[in-house]
């Protein structure tokens, strides 16, 4: 199998993870309302991968709508998203390239019917998250706080130092 699928799960745990420890540091009480658009965003990207992962495995995923109803604490809502991103990222550990190859019809909390591969629905995960991780850092930016740097060449070069060391070693036998 290819390694981007894990690569791409394991950055949008590191993602999510720094979001969550920039998150923290906003006021609570002077940014309540700014900090309760944030959660119901991530709540929303959530709900959608827990939804896609009943699609994956074929249950009923339990919801009605593509948000809770109430809009979990941080440490809850944190916690929550940890132990979604674990599951994605044991479950394209053990993805197969049929299994990934495979299609998956289901419906959508709206009523509307879906056809779609499973490597898609992974994909659509993934990306679903970072879009709405980009709306969060545009609310961070508004309350003076540099979002996190949430890009997947960031990702990598953070987790994977020796790469930048690759890329120097290679500018100099260039020379």
């Amino acid at each position: 199998m290819s390694t981007l699928l894990p690569a791409l799960f394991d950055y949008n745990a590191w993602a999510n993870a720094d979001l969550f420890n920039k998150l923290e540091s906003i006021d609570r009480e002077k940014h309540q309302s700014e900090l309760q658009r944030a959660l119901k965003l991530i709540s929303h990207y959530y709900v959608v991968s827990r939804i896609f992962s009943g699609h994956l495995q074929g249950v009923p995923h339990g919801f009605l709508s593509d948000n809770l109803e109430r809009t979990p604490m941080l440490n809850e809502l944190s916690m929550a998203v940890t132990t979604s991103d674990q599951w994605y990222l044991d479950y394209v550990s053990a993805a197969t390239p049929p299994m990934l190859s495979e299609t998956v019809a289901f419906t959508f909390t709206d009523g509307d019917k879906g056809y779609m591969t499973r490597e898609e629905m992974l994909a659509h995960v993934v990306l679903h998250g970072g879009y709405h991780r980009g709306e969060v850092g545009r609310i961070l930016w508004q309350l003076a706080i540099a979002p996190p740097w949430d890009t997947f060449a960031v990702y990598l070069h953070q987790c994977y130092p020796a790469r930048r060391l690759q890329g120097e070693q290679r500018d100099m036998a260039d020379r």
